[in-house]
């Protein structure tokens, strides 16, 4: 039987379309629906049903076994560490945790060799701890709870926004003003299913600040602050706006020879601590393949502290 608690975030979505990140499909999600498989707070509900914060949602996949996920000793770089967080400074290129296409080598593999049972439930099976996410492909921090105590507080954190994170990118274009808000509703994208899309059809808000960092001419590099958490926000706002992450052809971004994907790195994170309520702020370096971007795109034309 698998488990899931519904976050702040989800709060108010359509059921089929939150157990659509859990099953291989939305309409695998549709059908465990229909037969009743899918219980919230312990009953049947219908696939339009859009469930509340903190729910409990239950199903099992009928005919399949649950893999197991195994602890691998792949390296961690630890950033923060204590009995209730651990925050990793995730590489470009780890998966987060187990899916189609990669059962295994991901955070989520790495985390259960380091903490051995030691992290919070309320994720799921296949997302022990896992409070947020990052891309594949997007590098820098991520927190994970060791319990459930840390992971409801985090939660909540990351719904009231005391937990703040700070992203550096590379964009391309000039932007006109120095700083900007970005108020856009996200949403799967209408023939697309992989890619997310500004829309007003099935979307939940989403609100990114930005600001001009440095000047090259035909690209600039942007910090960017999160109000809000949609898959692939930062990316899908950016091409929005008419300024594509370089690398990031999925989006529009033009492809670099250095690059395999988007110049996105997750800079900073702060948050209050789940047991003593001091706030905790965390930072680390732009990674290797970043400032050989910054490199590459030469002297700086304006810069902003």
């Amino acid at each position: 039987m698998n488990y899931h608690i519904v976050t702040a975030e989800e709060g108010g979505e359509r059921i089929d379309a939150l157990l659509s990140r859990f099953v291989p499909s939305r309409s695998a999600a549709a059908r465990l629906l229909e037969q009743g498989a899918v219980l919230c707070n312990g009953r049947a509900v219908r696939k339009n049903y859009r469930p509340a914060p903190g729910d409990e949602l239950r199903w099992e996949l009928p005919g399949t076994e649950e893999t197991e996920l195994l602890p691998q000793n792949i390296p961690l770089d630890i950033v923060y560490e204590d009995g209730d967080v651990i925050v990793v400074n995730k590489p470009k290129g780890m998966v987060v945790h187990p899916a189609a296409g990669h059962p295994d080598g991901t955070l989520v593999n790495a985390l259960l060799y380091h903490c051995g049972e030691s992290l919070s439930g309320i994720g799921g099976a296949r997302r022990p701890g896992i409070v947020h996410r990052l891309d594949k492909d997007t590098s820098g921090l991520i927190i994970a709870a060791k319990n459930d105590f840390a992971h409801l507080s985090l939660t909540a954190q990351l719904s009231d926004r005391s937990l703040s994170r700070v992203y550096e990118a590379v964009a391309q274009g000039n932007f006109r003003e120095d700083r900007g808000t970005v108020n856009a509703p996200i949403g799967r994208h209408p023939v697309d299913r992989k890619r997310m899309a500004v829309t007003d059809r099935n979307s939940r808000e989403a609100i990114t600040d930005w600001e001009v960092m440095e000047r090259y001419g035909r690209y600039t590099r942007v910090r960017c602050i999160l109000r809000t958490g949609r898959t692939h926000q930062i990316r899908v706002h950016m091409a929005y706006i008419h300024h594509p992450l370089l690398g990031d052809t999925v989006y529009g971004g033009a492809a670099d020879k250095g690059l395999d994907t988007q110049c996105l790195h997750a800079r900073k994170l702060k948050f209050l601590h789940p047991r003593t309520g001091e706030e905790v702020a965390l930072e680390c370096p732009l990674p290797p393949y970043f400032t050989e971007v910054l490199r590459r795109l030469g002297p700086v034309r304006g810069e902003r502290e």
